[in-house]
């Protein structure tokens, strides 16, 4: 089977141990969930130095394929690990973007129970005592991360005690927790030009063996970063109309209790939108997104943050660094935008 065609298939189809929550264990569930069939780590955030300001994502993607399940061959393809990485030039106006994929195992490709440890060749995700460091390095793309990630605030439980609904029906659900106002440092190197670097990020873990909602062609979500220290996120899942099918959140403000936002608490209305030339797709840079703890605007710093994943996970989507505005206009955070299913219907 093809590269591309068996990953659309795949598509288609040290700190001590504290109870969070029913289910979630701590730090095990840093780590991964291989009888899951699809898991995720996400990393995001923005980066500061004298010479600017930058977006950077590195995702880390582990999938059973169930293709070699009475097969205990070290050569059998039981397990598929695949990473995404970007950065977000807004100085030079341009999105740096690279992407791998391998069969788990020979030393090559793993994802680590007990805590978090994905590699993937020499790019890696890893966590030691309480500080994560990502890795991940570019010759063809012109573009390094060596970033040193630590949280400042407990870990944020999406949904009800982790547990997140996705859909009307209670099957279509993920474990599902985040790290926000994560302090980053590091080193930024874009066309061999390292630059020490500092500023805010966010981790999202994510694993399920559900499937979305059959009727759902993709997603809308934010995370934010509130300059207060808050952390905002909200989703919603989409017909092909356009319309919402489902939609969620959470809004957290520093030190207070979470709140987690019912479905018809949360609304996206687009406003302007950016087309693609190489997919045609067409993408909502900026949305009016009500919640519960508010109005807010999203706004993207770049229009031209399309992701082409093909050659990995299949699809191609939109994820970049936006910013955050309250209803007068005023920037109050900033963060991550992604929208998936504009360039045709994304299938988990």
């Amino acid at each position: 089977m093809h590269r591309r065609d068996l990953m659309m298939f795949l598509l288609a189809g040290a700190a001590p141990t504290v109870r969070a929550a029913p289910g979630l264990q701590f730090p095990a569930d840093f780590g991964a969930h291989p009888d899951s069939r699809t898991e995720w780590w996400y990393l995001t955030g923005s980066l500061q130095a004298a010479a600017g300001l930058w977006g950077f994502q590195v995702t880390f993607f582990r999938s059973r394929t169930g293709l070699a399940t009475a097969n205990d061959s070290r050569f059998a393809a039981s397990e598929l690990v695949f990473a995404h990485a970007a950065v977000t030039d807004l100085q030079e106006r341009r999105l740096h973007h690279d992407q791998r994929v391998a069969r788990s195992g020979f030393g090559i490709a793993q994802a680590a129970t007990g805590n978090t440890g994905v590699v993937l060749r020499d790019w890696h995700l890893e966590r030691s005592g309480n500080v994560y460091r990502a890795v991940v390095a570019s010759d063809s793309a012109g573009f390094a991360l060596d970033l040193h990630v630590t949280p400042t605030q407990p870990v944020l439980l999406q949904g009800e005690a982790g547990l997140s609904r996705k859909g009307p029906s209670a099957e279509h659900t993920s474990r599902y927790y985040s790290e926000p106002q994560l302090a980053a440092q590091g080193v930024l190197t874009l066309k061999g030009k390292p630059l020490t670097v500092a500023g805010r990020a966010w981790l999202d873990h994510e694993w399920s063996d559900a499937f979305l909602p059959p009727q759902a062609v993709g997603w809308d979500w934010i995370g934010m970063n509130l300059d207060d220290g808050s952390a905002l996120t909200a989703f919603r899942l989409r017909h092909a109309d356009g319309s919402g099918l489902y939609a969620g959140g959470s809004f957290r403000r520093h030190g207070d209790a979470l709140r987690n936002f019912a479905p018809d608490g949360v609304s996206f209305t687009p406003g302007r939108v950016w087309q693609s030339a190489a997919s045609k797709a067409r993408y909502p840079v900026h949305w009016r997104v009500v919640t519960p703890a508010g109005t807010f605007t999203v706004s993207a710093l770049l229009d031209d943050q399309e992701l082409d994943s093909r050659n990995s996970s299949g699809a191609i989507y939109w994820e970049g660094l936006s910013d955050l505005l309250d209803e007068s206009g005023k920037r109050v955070g900033r963060g991550y935008l992604e929208m998936t299913g504009y360039a045709a219907p994304l299938r988990l």
